[in-house]
Formats: C-alpha cells, sequence, structure tokens
C-alpha cells in the first residue's frame, strides 16, 4: 500500500484543486481511505467532500480469512468465480486470463496483506455500502467504518451480493444516494 500511494497521491494531486469525493469499491475503499489518510498527513489544503466505502471491511478489523493470492491457478480462479466479479468469458478465456491474472493477484495481494495503523477518525464524512447478501462483508464490519469517522457516518445496504451495484436497479440506486449526500455538502 505504501508504494501504491506514493505513486497514485502524486498523480491525482493536479485534480485535488477544487472540490473533490472519493468513492472506492472492495479494494478501492481501502486504496481511497489510505489515500484520504495521506493527504491530510502532507497537510494537503483542499479536503474532500465525502469519503464513499462499499463492500469492505473497516480497515482496522483483522482478516480472517485465508489468503487467496498465491493459490495454484485452479484455485485462484474458483475464488474469482465464487466472488461473482470477473467475467465468466474471461475466466474461460485463456489468453484473456493470462493477461488478467497476474493483475488480479496483485490486487488480491494487496488488501490480503494490507496493515492498517491507527490514525485520528478522518475529517470529512463518511458513507459506508454493502450489499445484503455479502458474506464476505457483514453488517458488522461494514458498520466499524463509523470509527473511521470524526463527523457524519451513513451506512446503507443494497440487494446483491458483493458485487450488488451489477444489477442496474442497484447501481442507479447508489448514483442516487451518491449524489445527494454530495449535494448537501457544497
Amino acid at each position: 500500500m505504501p508504494a501504491l500511494l506514493d505513486a497514485l497521491v502524486p498523480a491525482l494531486l493536479p485534480y485535488l484543486d477544487r472540490p473533490y469525493a472519493f468513492f472506492g469499491h472492495s479494494m478501492g475503499a481501502l486504496i481511497s481511505f489510505e489515500v484520504t489518510r495521506y493527504l491530510g498527513r502532507m497537510g494537503h489544503s483542499v479536503k474532500p467532500l465525502y469519503l464513499f466505502v462499499s463492500g469492505c471491511r473497516a480497515p482496522q478489523l483483522p482478516d480472517s480469512d485465508p489468503l487467496t493470492y498465491d493459490l495454484p491457478e485452479p484455485e485462484f480462479i474458483e475464488q474469482l468465480r465464487h466472488l461473482k466479479g470477473t467475467p465468466e468469458a474471461v475466466l474461460q478465456d485463456a489468453e484473456l486470463l493470462h493477461l488478467f491474472l497476474p493483475l488480479l493477484r496483485a490486487d488480491f495481494s494487496l488488501c490480503e496483506t494490507y496493515n492498517y495503523i491507527h490514525e485520528k477518525p478522518l475529517a470529512c464524512p463518511l458513507s459506508a455500502f454493502g450489499g445484503l447478501q455479502d458474506a464476505r462483508v457483514p453488517r458488522e464490519a461494514l458498520e466499524a467504518w463509523r470509527e473511521q469517522a470524526s463527523g457524519d457516518f451513513k451506512m446503507r445496504f443494497f440487494d446483491g451480493g458483493h458485487f450488488f451495484f451489477q444489477k442496474e436497479k442497484e447501481l442507479c440506486s447508489l448514483l442516487k444516494v451518491l449524489s445527494c449526500d454530495l449535494l448537501q455538502r457544497e
């Protein structure tokens, strides 16, 4: 994570001179959270209007799931299939799979080896979203994000599993919530 942040934040800085918010799902939630903290540590003058996290347990909670990023290929592919986030067409195409597996393993490695370091809660409002049927991120794990917000905290659930927003109705509902929350902050 530190190496990613050292590369990512300088690339983002030119775009953070006006009001902005971060949204991250799953691994993206961890990255968005850590980018927000990184910017705070560097004393960046423009604070985010909002941090939206989705499909991710609170960072301070230990991850008791077994490591998967280093599984043999057939088992790793089964894990991907179980998550239902990688299209089956990709999982069935050897050439595509050959291209994507290293990237997916790197993503899993980033999440599974993440090391939370305690800091003061964020100054911006935080909303956490989850799927009602997401067995990987139960309600308590999502609600624990409250500890990371010094101010406003909201939690909302949508019908579906880990990738609940893949359904058009849920995506529209999510986008409506994001828009409303942002409009209230301006």
